[in-house]
């Protein structure tokens, strides 16, 4: 009977060779997990696809949904052929390497050195996400005029191009992170990197056909709001995610996003209510997003009180680059996306290295943390403009770059007449019928 117990003992140990790995995999982590990963590709599906939709006219507005779900459907593609790899494996300064092709040596048990708590099949997913609603973002900078071939080949290339180095500058081992610029969860990676893109795009298209002079009013704010709603949900996904675990730094990173969110509303609110007289469901709605985004960056190392201030300036300095900069500059950003998230996202990176809080960001290589201003260390603002800057210049030329060929191979914009009749029909054939 022993012997017997002893042959079964040994046939499951080689049924199961990396059992030992799997130990490293916790549980609840994962649990956690799973749902911020659904909640953050809500935020693009249906989330951004909503909140854009309702901000176009109605002749643009399934053209406008369509480009949501292009993004979804062709970065995780590409992230799946080699936008992981190259993030996410090998330890080189400015890029990865091809070990990850095709999610090489993926199974149920292997881990990434980044997330050993959680299945690799797991955090692939999660930061495909991340990857996903980036590209999806920059398509508010381009609504009503953007032939959709072009934003297809455009986000293939920027994807690569743009967001996978940025992304491992910072997250994956790259220079960045070595010289210890802090995003927790995108403010440089997902918003600077979306709005540069997005201010870019805005010149090279060109304005709208009627900017300034027509009527360009959003067709269905109630659409607008509702969109709004599920982006709000689901960043408790993004920035409570990015801690990658079930830990007191995720549900920290969720309360200090909802009050800023909160207070970057009001804010918002205020600005317009004491410049314009009313207080508008656009402003609101636009004053949460520019809270959401703005606290990402410092989400996961500010403790309750930043979070209101953070929002705060993020309503009042985002308005005034949604109105006052937008005008001075004279750029047609359709949706603000510059105005909303790439100054949002420079706000809050930039805010993180003042609040940082040194007890929060405790490694056993930093046993003191990695502390901001308001606890004595100066530094780190300089370090977060650095990073903000490199960002910045690579986005903005790179983009520019891609732009260009896109513009050569297929051409960028629709016709003055397609954009008369509407995207919707001339680039997909259909309509909205009321």
């Amino acid at each position: 009977m022993k012997r017997f117990l002893a042959i079964v003992a040994a046939c499951t140990l080689i049924a199961t060779p990396a059992l030992a790995q799997a130990s490293t995999i916790n549980a609840a982590d994962t649990a956690w997990m799973i749902a911020a990963t659904a909640l953050v590709l809500l935020m693009t599906i249906p989330g951004l696809a909503l909140f854009y939709a309702g901000l176009v006219r109605k002749k643009n507005l399934l053209a406008t949904m369509a480009q949501s779900f292009a993004a979804v459907m062709f970065v995780s593609l590409l992230w799946f052929a080699a936008g992981y790899s190259l993030t996410f494996s090998g330890e080189g300064a400015y890029l990865g390497n091809l070990d990850k092709l095709f999610f090489a040596g993926m199974n149920l048990d292997s881990v990434n050195s980044l997330a050993s708590n959680l299945p690799e099949s797991l955090f692939a997913i999660y930061q495909m996400t991340f990857a996903v609603i980036t590209c999806a973002l920059i398509a508010g900078s381009v609504a009503d005029r953007m032939r959709f071939s072009a934003f297809i080949l455009f986000i293939i290339a920027w994807l690569f191009v743009v967001y996978v180095p940025s992304a491992h500058w910072v997250w994956g081992g790259g220079f960045l992170s070595g010289m210890g610029v802090m995003d927790f969860a995108g403010g440089i990676v997902v918003h600077l990197n979306a709005g540069v893109a997005g201010l870019v795009a805005a010149y090279v298209l060109g304005a709208r056909r009627g900017y300034g002079t027509e009527n360009l009013a959003p067709y269905d704010l109630t659409m607008a709001a509702i969109g709004t709603a599920l982006l709000w949900v689901g960043w408790f996904g993004f920035n409570g995610g990015s801690a990658l675990t079930a830990s007191p730094r995720a549900s920290m990173a969720i309360l200090v996003t909802h009050l800023a969110a909160c207070s970057g509303a009001i804010a918002w609110m205020m600005m317009e209510w004491w410049t314009r007289k009313k207080p508008s469901v656009l402003g609101i709605i636009s004053g949460a997003i520019a809270g959401l985004g703005t606290i990402t960056p410092a989400s996961g190392f500010v403790l309750p009180w930043h979070g209101v201030v953070i929002g705060l300036a993020a309503g009042i300095v985002c308005y005034w680059a949604c109105t006052w900069l937008k005008e001075r500059l004279k750029y047609d950003d359709s949706l603000d996306v510059f105005g909303i998230h790439g100054i949002g996202g420079i706000l809050g990176t930039v805010l993180t290295g003042v609040f940082a809080v040194g007890a929060f960001t405790v490694t056993k290589d930093l046993p003191a943390g990695q502390q901001g201003l308001l606890e004595g260390n100066a530094g780190q603002v300089v370090t977060q403009l650095i990073g903000v800057g490199i960002c910045f210049a690579w986005c903005a030329i790179a983009t520019y770059v891609i732009l260009k060929i896109v513009d050569v191979l297929v051409g960028l914009r629709v016709s003055l007449d397609h954009e008369r009749m509407g995207l919707d029909i001339t680039q997909h054939g259909e309509s909205v019928h009321t």
